[in-house]
């Protein structure tokens, strides 16, 4: 992280090694501004008391490596961030006034998606700040992972059971809501079905009938025309002197076959004649047809009329056309069946309901079997960290219970509330001494405890939470000589499993790190980039020499410095 305008912190970078880092320095010097750097790259509240005087604003950036394919690094590329080698950039910067911005890989996001992503990346565990395993939700997941494969197979076959149960429910709710609904839909398409088949249509009888109808409404103009046509074409009975079409291109025809054989031009020109006496005659006799089967009987016009009048009531209510009109038919009769079948479909699914309820009640039994055996090994296994950590009497124990709901499901002879991960509500409790009674970690104990309490916790659970970095602020708080030691142990056994940041003035802790690094003021009472270093050798030997006796000289402290590097080397 680089740190600027932060508190007594002026310009500084802080590296962060893998395994166990060491933050120490002197009172004041301006370890916390640590945290409270990782608080604000993780979303924390932006406090402008947090600006150093005189400057416009606060500013931090880390680069935080991540491991592909996690939730944190789908959430991050949702929110438009790119990755830099694997890595995150994050920066957030809060001005004198108050205003804060936060950047994500290099893409503007809301401060609330680094509080998103805080859950995937860090625990913190400090005086003013707990995160993770104080939650219930995260207490639950972390004891299922403790509990292993005995939670994870009945919670797999629960989680499905119960994703099935959901969709019922909600198809369920539909069909019977909505009963009044269907019930009225079903009996408009049996009334406009009942009105179809009453008609009978035909697939284009509308337009047959309406050309009819035309036809019928003007049969004497079309008698006459027609009557009129023939005689033009094939002459007039009645009129023996008449002259008529037929019996002028006959001579024409006649007058040029005499001679065709003279030219053959007009040998063509008389084919063509005689084509036309034959299409002449053809039409002719057409014509004399039409006016024969030419219908001009009124009844019938009338029937056509009240058979299309039939016909467009119906395309007034179901379709443009009469093909529209069958088309509509036929979707509604396959949705009236469909409809007709939800009496059927509501009694399947009651039943399906019902059955999966009864599998819950049995899955969820399982689960509270599995959580409550697995709770109590994990607080015999706390217990018993928390001994070696100046908390000989505290008793740390597993709240697995729940709430009665009269819609639930039947656990343990009773009907209880449930939920996508089962019945019960887990939480993680404290007696921090003999005679106090359990209660929630986050009350049970003073900032120290605490500290203390979550580290037992995370040693417990190490290799099974999936957080890759821890930072406890003050976890020594209170504690001295052997209890130091031992917090210094298990903070190196939690490295080899995770990050672990620390901030301590305790010598014992700091021995046990794999990096210490320095904070120091310059003579102006700021801390600048020379201001945080990684001790080495010799400079290590000389700071825990000062944090054991106050004096970097003293041949005695200097003895107890290397004595407790020996024996944290030695755990290693």
């Amino acid at each position: 992280m680089r740190i600027r305008s932060l508190g007594v912190i002026d310009d500084a970078v802080v590296e962060l090694s893998p395994g166990f880092t060491a933050v120490t320095g002197e009172t004041g010097a301006g370890k916390t501004m640590v945290v409270t750097s990782l608080g604000l790259l993780l979303g924390g509240r932006a406090d402008p008391a947090l600006v150093r005087i005189g400057a416009k604003a606060a500013v931090v950036e880390g680069r935080i490596a991540l491991r592909p394919g996690t939730s944190a690094v789908l959430r991050a590329e949702e929110a438009g961030a790119e990755l830099d080698d694997g890595a995150l950039l994050v920066s957030r910067t809060v001005s004198a006034e108050g205003r804060s911005r936060a950047f994500l890989g290099g893409r503007s996001v809301p401060v609330g998606v680094l509080s998103e992503l805080a859950d995937e990346l860090v625990a913190v565990h400090g005086q003013t700040d707990q995160q993770g395993l104080l939650r219930p939700a995260r207490q639950r997941e972390a004891l299922d992972r403790y509990a292993g494969d005995a939670v994870a197979g009945p919670l797999a076959k629960y989680a499905g059971a119960y994703r099935r149960l959901r969709a019922v429910a909600v198809e369920l709710e539909e069909l019977t809501t909505r009963a009044r609904e269907r019930a009225q839909e079903a009996d408009l398409l049996r009334f406009g079905l009942d009105e179809i088949a009453a008609v009978e249509p035909l697939p284009g009888e509308d337009a047959e009938l309406a050309a009819e109808a035309e036809r019928l409404g003007h049969a004497e103009a079309l008698a006459s025309a027609a009557a009129l046509a023939h005689a033009g074409l094939a002459g007039n009975p009645e009129d023996p002197e008449s002259v008529d079409a037929t019996t002028l291109v006959a001579g024409a025809h006649r007058a040029l076959e005499s001679v065709r054989s003279h030219d053959p031009a007009l040998a063509a020109l008389a084919e063509r004649i005689g084509e036309v006496a034959i299409l002449l005659g053809d039409v002719a006799g057409e014509l004399a047809g039409y006016a024969d089967d030419l219908d001009a009987d009124p009844l019938r016009l009338a029937v056509v009329e009240e058979r299309r009048a039939a016909l467009t009531a119906l395309t007034r209510k179901y379709g443009e056309d009469i093909a529209a009109v069958l088309a509509w038919a036929q979707e509604s009769a396959a949705r009236l069946t469909e409809l007709d079948g939800d009496d059927d479909r509501i009694e399947e699914l009651t039943a399906e309901r019902d059955g999966l309820r009864d599998e819950l009640s049995v899955l969820a039994q399982e689960l509270t079997d599995a959580r409550t055996e697995a709770a109590a090994r994990f607080a015999e296994a706390v217990t018993a960290e928390l001994a070696s950590l100046a908390m000989p009497h505290a008793r740390v124990s597993f709240a697995v219970g729940q709430s009665e709901d009269p819609d639930g499901v039947e656990v343990g002879g009773r009907t209880v509330a449930y939920g996508p991960t089962g019945a019960d509500e887990v939480e993680l409790l404290l007696a921090p001494h003999p005679g106090a009674p359990p209660r929630p970690i986050a009350k049970g104990a003073s900032g120290g405890e605490l500290s203390r309490v979550m580290l037992a916790v995370e040693v417990v659970f190490a290799g099974t939470d999936p957080v890759p970095t821890y930072l406890f602020d003050e976890v020594d708080a209170g504690v001295g000589g052997k209890a130091a030691v031992e917090i210094g142990r298990r903070l190196a056994k939690l490295a080899k499993s995770a990050q672990v940041v620390v901030v301590t003035h305790l010598p014992q802790v700091a021995a046990f790190a794999d990096r210490q690094l320095l904070v120091e003021k310059t003579h102006d009472g700021t801390v600048t980039r020379s201001g945080v270093t990684v001790l080495e050798g010799e400079e290590r030997v000389r700071e825990l020499s000062r944090m054991l006796a106050g004096q970097e000289d003293s041949e005695t402290a200097r003895a107890h410095a290397e004595e407790l590097l020996a024996t944290a080397r030695a755990d290693g």
